[in-house]
This record gives C-alpha cells, structure tokens and sequence, in this order.
C-alpha cells in the first residue's frame, strides 16, 4: 500500500481537521434505503409482542 491510497488528515482552520476521500469511495451522500442490508422486518412484526409489553409500555420509572 503506498502512500497516496492512504486518507489524508487536512487542515480546514486553525483547530479543525478533515481526512480526504478513502480509496474506491464517493463523496455523494447515498439514501437509507439503498445502504439498508437487514430485512425490513428486523425490528419484529407491528403484531408481535411479548407475555409483558403492555406492562411495560404503561409502567413509568418513579423519577417520573
């Protein structure tokens, strides 16, 4: 690996530093939705719940 496929840190101002572009990337922001690689039920079904979930979505911790 030589030098120039390596980041670099540059000097923005007198206090703020930037590294340069990685190798193979863009610098284009990419939407969630084509970054995403879980399934899109990963977070569990809407009607899937547990023998205490609605205990515990009325319970308030007592600093409440």
């Amino acid at each position: 690996m030589s030098s120039n496929d390596r980041q670099r840190v540059e000097r923005v101002g007198r206090r703020r530093a930037r590294l340069t572009a990685a190798p193979g990337t863009t610098t284009e922001p990419v939407s969630a939705d084509v970054t995403t690689d879980a399934p899109a039920d990963a977070d569990g079904a809407a009607g899937a719940s547990g023998p205490n979930d609605a205990r515990m979505r009325n319970e308030v911790p007592p600093h409440y």
